[in-house]
């Protein structure tokens, strides 16, 4: 088994400490407090895998740069802008690219190098000799093993091609969040799951989706279709 750990949550993570009290402070001043942090949680995730499976590698990536999508609208990660960042954020990074050796993209996100190494992996080895280690809900929108660590679920999802499918085409609906995408006002996941019920094939979810957004955006449609699409889905060649 390769693990494809997507390390960005761990490196933010690791830059708050525990606070005892409300004035304490939030964010470590010291980068060996950080490190040991990281390091610990990282290995308590691989050593719960390794219990587990014959774990062979483990891939790390973290700290992508240039991010392709906010060429496409200013609206992408906007609500990120006025987000306060860890001091020590930027030297964790270096920390982890020196130390663990993590795969860095430029142009792309830390997920979609992930999505590459996946597919490329899979492919070779089969799908049930990858996983990937993350807590992003993005990466449910491929036929893989992954194991989300957060302390909520710590759960290993086995997702069907069929699950993948629906999973994106949900999400093309419902929106995402936290990168401030959100096509369609008012419509989540029970609307989606209404709308698609007739679906099965990626050309009927493909249809039904153009029609959602013809009526939204009218002579706009294609365009806006396009800019969801490209936004959401992670590139995985």
């Amino acid at each position: 088994m390769i693990l494809l750990v997507d390390a960005d949550s761990l490196v933010f993570a690791s830059c708050y400490r525990k606070r005892e009290n409300p004035e304490d402070e939030k964010y470590y001043t010291d980068i060996a407090d950080a490190r040991n942090k990281f390091d610990e949680q990282y290995m308590a995730i691989v050593n719960k895998l390794e219990d587990m499976y014959n774990i062979d590698r483990v891939i790390t990536f973290s700290g992508s740069r240039g991010n392709f999508r906010k060429l496409i609208t200013r609206k992408y990660k906007a609500n990120r802008k006025k987000q306060e960042l860890p001091p020590l954020l930027g030297e964790m990074h270096d920390f982890v690219k020196q130390q663990y050796d993590s795969v860095v993209g430029y142009g792309v996100e830390t997920d979609d190098m992930v999505a590459r190494y996946w597919k490329k992996l899979s492919e070779e080895l089969g799908r049930d000799q990858v996983m990937i280690v993350s807590i992003d809900k993005d990466y449910k929108q491929f036929p893989c093993l992954m194991y989300n660590y957060h302390y909520k679920h710590k759960e290993i999802l086995d997702i069907s091609e069929d699950e993948a499918m629906y999973n994106f085409y949900e999400q093309m609906i419902a929106g995402d969040t936290a990168d401030n995408v959100n096509y369609f006002k008012g419509k989540g996941k029970r609307f989606a799951e209404k709308y698609y019920a007739d679906c099965q094939t990626k050309y009927q979810y493909t249809r039904k989706l153009y029609e959602l957004f013809k009526q939204e955006y009218k002579s706009k449609a294609r365009q806006k279709y396009a800019e969801c699409y490209l936004l959401l889905k992670l590139i995985s060649q």
